[in-house]
């Protein structure tokens, strides 16, 4: 299975791989070379942490695509093809960072690697594991 990960996803297997679901740490671990990361993450941690919301990730910005690389994840770019999908999506779910996300797993046929419920709104295959959100919070944790 191909997979692409959702920013919080990365970020928590970056930062602090106890909020993952050992399946999930496993999975990503074990799949480095079928494991995509899009420009997608690297907008939405870079402007996050410039406003402040994940300044514990401000290390990671000058290596960034080298931290991508070591980890055998394949870089995903956007191009046109996905910005017009993401575009033309007509679910209510508003956050570019998630509709650019959506329609590269669409599109390329991946399997987005998420717990944010807010992906059903959109038609791409999605993959989460135990446990559901009620037992951990989906937090960027700082």
């Amino acid at each position: 299975m191909r997979l692409l990960l959702d920013t919080h996803v990365l970020i928590w297997w970056w930062t602090d791989r106890s909020l993952l679901p050992d399946t999930i740490d496993q999975m990503i671990e074990s799949g480095a070379d079928r494991i995509f990361v899009s420009s997608v993450n690297a907008w939405e941690i870079a402007t996050k942490a410039r406003l402040g919301k994940l300044p514990q990730l401000l290390p990671y910005l000058d290596r960034y695509e080298a931290a991508v690389l070591d980890a055998d994840f394949k870089p995903l770019n956007l191009t046109m093809a996905h910005g017009l999908r993401a575009g033309a999506y007509d679910a209510p779910h508003r956050d570019p960072f998630d509709r650019m996300l959506a329609a590269q797993a669409e599109l390329e046929g991946l399997t987005l690697l998420t717990r944010d419920p807010a992906f059903a709104a959109f038609p791409c295959q999605t993959l989460w594991h135990q446990p559901m959100l009620s037992e951990k919070r989906l937090t960027y944790r700082s």
